[in-house]
């Protein structure tokens, strides 16, 4: 699959979410990754055989107090290469790639690993 079609996939997975939550997102870059780095895998806790999709990385909604403000946006990080892998099929490559990006903003919805695997998104 070309870079151009995977970050389509995104693109409509992005779109997909509902309003009132897409609304949020003003201040969150989304950028796709070929890989993980080490320095991702250390920053996610990831274990060395652990597959990495997508990584948040800011202050979620729910920590941040009245002084925020003035920051660079959050961003996830969707990883190109781990989801190609494992999802070959194209059908199965959107809906993970949805998922994967589902997964990352809920944790900018403040939402823990666990409460995220509870809705299936993990």
């Amino acid at each position: 699959m070309t870079s151009r079609r995977f970050a389509r996939l995104v693109l409509r997975a992005l779109e997909e979410i509902p309003e009132p939550f897409r609304d949020h997102l003003s201040n969150v870059d989304v950028v796709i990754k070929r890989r993980p780095t080490p320095a991702d895998r250390r920053f996610a806790g990831a274990r060395r055989d652990d597959r990495l999709y997508g990584l948040y990385d800011g202050v979620p909604l729910t920590e941040r107090g009245g002084s925020y403000g003035l920051v660079p946006p959050d961003k996830i990080t969707i990883f190109r290469e781990p989801l190609e892998a494992d999802f070959p099929d194209e059908a199965q490559l959107l809906e993970e790639v949805r998922k994967t990006v589902l997964h990352e903003i809920a944790h900018f919805f403040g939402m823990s690993e666990k409460a995220v695997e509870d809705l299936g998104i993990g």
